[in-house]
């Protein structure tokens, strides 16, 4: 069998509903490092809120931040940081709303507002022992890879028509949406990655459940939704798995024919 590149997405695909790793996926991804395959993270996360779960499953490839970091082999070969200028705009608009941000690097996170309720509710969602940092101007200091607004759905609509030419939204929590530079996405990130290692199309997997997977389930060639994804993600993959806590990644990696028992 030819190596093979897996993408896995974390929330939702690699860990169930409660953030546990499933022991049928963490076997499975074993035996795909056994045949010689090479396997990845594909997640909206920053690396250091995954960083023990790699440890855990031995990974040392991702596609971070939806695709605007990517690490081979614990080296960084892309950066696609956001603008400290739109970021600032981005700021001042979201201001006028009340609504918070936290600036989002490899390292760290930066909030430019203090014991945010719905700040707290979507960060505690994560389970992350990793602390926010208070300080609303590290977007003139540091690189930004991706940032996390907080606002309703209702007011969604306002940030597209306002950042349509200079950023992407994408939601992750009721509370709060991913901020990407415009054209950012996890397959482009992908791309990057498949560059770099010159594998084949039809030697490339990506298994994932929510709305930051579509363009990664559209673009890969052998695409898997898991069983907990919306019909909207489902309709993107070339084929759907069971539910995450129902042996999810092990059934799908069956359904292709990466493992056999």
């Amino acid at each position: 069998m030819n190596k093979k590149l897996i993408f896995f997405d974390i929330d939702g695909t690699l860990l169930d509903h409660n953030k546990q790793l499933q022991a049928t996926a963490k076997k499975a991804i074993a035996e795909l490092k056994r045949k010689g395959h090479i396997v990845a993270a594909a997640t909206g996360r920053a690396p250091f809120t995954f960083k023990p779960i790699l440890e855990e499953l031995d990974i040392d490839t991702h596609v971070s931040m939806n695709g605007q970091y990517v690490v081979f082999e614990n080296e960084a070969i892309y950066k696609n940081p956001l603008s400290s200028n739109v970021l600032q705009e981005l700021n001042n608009f979201a201001a006028t709303k009340n609504h918070p941000i936290i600036y989002v690097n490899h390292e760290d996170w930066y909030s430019n507002t203090e014991n945010h309720p719905l700040v707290k509710r979507a960060i505690d969602s994560l389970k992350v022992d990793q602390e926010l940092t208070y300080n609303p101007k590290f977007h003139h200091s540091g690189e930004v890879y991706q940032a996390l607004l907080f606002t309703p759905e209702e007011s969604e609509q306002d940030y597209w028509e306002a950042f349509k030419q200079q950023l992407e939204f994408i939601r992750w929590h009721e509370h709060s949406i991913d901020v990407l530079p415009h054209g950012g996405s996890k397959a482009a990130g992908i791309e990057k990655l498949i560059d770099h290692l010159q594998i084949p199309a039809d030697d490339v997997y990506a298994f994932g459940d929510g709305l930051n997977d579509i363009k990664m389930l559209q673009s890969v060639r052998n695409s898997i939704a898991m069983g907990n994804a919306s019909d909207v993600v489902k309709e993107s993959a070339k084929i759907v798995t069971k539910d995450v806590q129902d042996d999810g990644i092990l059934h799908g990696l069956r359904m292709v024919g990466l493992i056999k028992s």
